[in-house]
Order: structure tokens, then sequence, then C-alpha cells
């Protein structure tokens, strides 16, 4: 049972991208929120104050009715309206017609309400702003900014003519203009802000994306044309020069014979020049992936300290650790909600120690990824080794040893570290 809550809970939110967590969340408030205003503002005043007469009972029992059936319809139609502000999907024209509809048969009781002063003036003012908000909150995802106030400029400015006419009183038909003011103000806080500020992160979202398929098409081009530049030559050498050497066989030419062998050393000199191309590809720099690691950290708002300089390490050394870094720092962005992140480098005993510690890490256990198998594999060609697991509650600590070459000085790394805080 726990774990399937568990699963549950990964699947639900740590599986999400930021911009999706944020979105169910303010799908969360939203659904809650009509019910919260229309129990506190509706609700409970009506029931505490209402005049206990027939009429008044029977027009409060519409009212509470009416309020409930606008709070199902606005939470049924809250994501096909997101949907269509966020332009993911096209609305249909009919689709606000039942939330205007239930809004004008809620209005109508908080006017007789009103007009029979079965309830206080403050009473039916609140139960206003409770109809008003179901109705407004998806009705400010539909239409621009400029049109939602001025419709809803107008629309207020109706209901203080009818308060006026109902009421014969200037001041709560003033009144009731302020607080309709003040439910198109809460309105355009609430969804329509909300809503801007998820199509900006998912618009932030998608150029991440972006960024990471361009620089991955940036390597592979990179790649690709140096490639080109090594295999074209020597392949247009080779051709030409087999091209010869059949030539001067069909003749009974002995230097055939030498066409062939510079072709066999035109060969073998291109598989060493495709290893020098594919090792360097393959090959991280450690110094640049730490500072490449504070930087998406930083970015993503999680804390990182990088301590212990990397000059002196051997090349292969260095390569191998780059990679752990790398694949650490794609570990704590995806698997995990850390707020700090820790990466240390230290020698001891003629080992190099690579420690990257985070907060915030998923309940199950870590440490049987892919990623992860494939770093142990890395390090294991070089004699090292690879630790992956929980340092405490909601901690995760990666530890990566490499010993140093014997011609390395021991003192590659110093005991005494600088540290870097971003």
């Amino acid at each position: 049972m726990i774990a399937g809550i568990r699963a549950w809970q990964r699947r639900t939110w740590h599986d999400r991208s930021k911009a999706a967590r944020v979105e169910l969340q303010s799908m969360i408030v939203w659904h809650c929120s009509v019910w919260i205003f229309s129990v506190s503002w509706l609700g409970l005043p009506l029931v505490s104050d209402l005049h206990h007469d027939r009429t008044a009972l029977a027009v409060g029992g519409l009212l509470l009715l009416a309020n409930a059936l606008q709070c199902a319809a606005a939470n049924r139609l809250l994501r096909p309206v997101l949907d269509h502000y966020l332009d993911r999907s096209a609305m249909p024209p009919r689709t606000l017609w039942t939330p205007a509809a239930l809004l004008a048969l809620a209005l109508a009781p908080v006017l007789v309400l009103h007009a029979l002063d079965a309830a206080a003036p403050a009473t039916c003012l609140l139960a206003l702003d409770a109809v008003l908000l179901p109705f407004g909150m998806l009705y400010a995802l539909v239409v621009p900014m400029r049109v939602f106030v001025r419709r809803s400029a107008a629309f207020g400015g109706v209901l203080m003519v009818t308060t006026a006419l109902v009421r014969m009183d200037t001041t709560e038909a003033v009144t009731t203009g302020v607080m309709t003011a003040l439910a198109v103000g809460f309105c355009l806080l609430t969804s329509r802000c909300g809503a801007w500020t998820l199509a900006v992160l998912w618009e932030a979202e998608r150029a991440r994306e972006i960024e990471a398929r361009l620089a991955v098409a940036e390597e592979r081009l990179r790649f690709g044309r140096d490639l080109h530049d090594v295999m074209g030559r020597n392949l247009a050498v080779i051709a030409l020069k087999s091209e010869l050497a059949v030539q001067l066989a069909r003749r009974g030419r002995p230097e055939a014979l030498e066409q062939m062998i510079e072709v066999q050393r035109i060969a073998q000199e291109s598989q060493r020049e495709v290893r020098e191309i594919v090792r360097g590809y393959r090959e991280a720099d450690l110094a640049a992936e730490l500072a490449g690691a504070r930087g998406v950290l930083a970015a993503a708002g999680i804390d990182c300290t990088v301590s212990g300089p990397t000059a002196g390490l051997p090349a292969p050394v260095q390569s191998a650790l780059a990679w752990v870094v790398r694949e650490a720092t794609t570990n704590v962005l995806r698997h995990g909600d850390a707020r700090h992140c820790a990466v240390s480098l230290r020698a001891t005993d003629g080992r190099i120690v690579l420690r990257v510690e985070n907060d915030g890490a998923p309940d199950g256990e870590p440490g049987r990824g892919s990623g992860l198998v494939g770093l142990r594999e890395r390090l294991s060609e070089i004699g090292g080794t690879l630790r992956a697991g929980s340092a405490g509650p909601g901690v995760f600590l990666l530890t990566a040893e490499v010993p140093l070459p014997p011609s390395a000085p021991s003192a590659a790394v110093p005991g005494g570290v600088s540290e870097v805080a971003s």
C-alpha cells in the first residue's frame, strides 16, 4: 500500500517538469478557491443571517443550489479554458453558455433577498461576489484583458442601476459597484495572472528544450565536419591509388604492389585519425563540467558549492570524473527537488575522490539507473569505483574514486581546497 502511494506521488509530482508542477498546483488552487469563497462568502453568512420565513428560506435555498452548480461547472471547465488560453486546443464557442445561465440564475435570488430585506446588505454584497467569481475566473481566460475589464465595467454599471432601483439607495448602489470591482480584480489576479505565469513558464521550458536540441545538433555537426575533413581526403586518395593499382596490375607492372601498400598505409592512418576524433568527441573536461554544473543548477534555483581545484589531474582521470559530474547534475535536476548541491574533489592515498551530495532526494532505491551503470563501467576501465545511495533523510550522495597513475603528482589536488559558491 505504501509503495503504491509513493509510486503515485512520483508519477504525479517527481516525474513532472517544474512548469508542470506549477500548473498542477495552480489547478488545485483554482478548483478549491471557488468552493472556499462559496462557503465563506455565501454559505456561512447566509445561513447565519437569513430570515426564517418560508419565502426567504426558499430564495436562500435556490441561491445556494445555483452557486453550488456554478462551482461544479467552473471546476469542470477550468481545464478546457486554460488549454484555450495556452493555445493547446480550441474551445467550442458555446462553452460558457452554461456558466452564464447559472450566473443569471444565481443573481436573481441575490437581488430578491436584497429587495425583501431577507438578509443584511453586507450578506447580500458578499453573496454577489460569491456568485460572480466562478464565472469571472473562467471568462477572464477566454477574452482579452481589455475586453474583460470593459465588459465587467458595463456589467457592474447594470448591477449598480438595478440595486438603485430595487433599494432606492445610492450608497448601496455605489457599494455594489465597489464589490463588483473587487470581484473583477480578484478574477484577474487569480486566474488571469496565474495563467499568464504558466504561459511564461511553458515558454521558458520550450526554450530550454530547443536550446538543448540545438546544442546536440551543433555537436553532431562538429563531429560530422571533423569526420568529413579526415575521411573525405583519405578516401579520395585511397580510391585514386586503388584505381591506379588496378591499371598497373592489368599491365603486369610491379608498381601495383607498391600502390596497394600505400593504400594499406593510408587506411591504417585513417583508422588512427578516426579514433582520435572519436576519443576527443567522447572525452569531457572536468573544469568545464564543474562550471557548467554550477551554472545549470543556479539557473534551476539550486544553490551549488564546488570545492577542489582540477589542475594537474591526468586527462583520463579528468574525463572520467567529468562524466560523473555531468550525470550527477542531470540526476539532481531530473529525479529530485533539491535546494542545495555540494561537489567536492580531494586526493587521498593516491586516489581522487569526487563527492556530489544534494538534498530533496525522492523516495525509492536510487543508484540503479542506466546512467549510473554506464558510469560504473566507464570508471572500472581505469580502476575506479562508484557508490550512490541515501546519506540521510532526503539526502542523496554519489561518490566516485579513481586511482592516480604512478607518474601523476600526489599533490595534484591539495588537501586544503578553495571553495566557490554559486
